[in-house]
């Protein structure tokens, strides 16, 4: 949620400093729209970058959890396993009633 929230303050901040560029700079109108492109050009790769970040932190948590998923799986079987060799062990060992 912290990136979402940096991510509109940029947005926000960004478009404020554009007004702000229109307002008091003293270049010319070619200048300022050249100083504008290169402005949005920069957001666009934070921006970029941003969304890789996140692609990067969620392919990496996924793939933690199916780790934790094959892992707990595993377990599951062995123990499974165990447990099904401990009832045929018992059930050889016991003796039968004629109940």
């Amino acid at each position: 949620m912290t990136n979402d929230n940096g991510t509109k303050l940029f947005c926000m901040g960004l478009g404020i400093g554009v007004a702000a560029a229109l307002l008091f700079t003293p270049k010319s109108g070619q200048a300022s729209r050249q100083y504008i492109r290169n402005q949005a050009g920069k957001g666009a790769d934070h921006l970029k970058r941003q969304a890789q970040q996140v692609a990067d932190s969620t392919a990496d948590v996924l793939d933690r959890a199916a780790k934790a998923v094959r892992h707990q799986k595993e377990n599951l079987a062995a123990a499974m396993d165990a447990g099904r060799n401990a009832y045929r062990e018992a059930a050889a060992t016991t003796p039968k009633s004629d109940y």
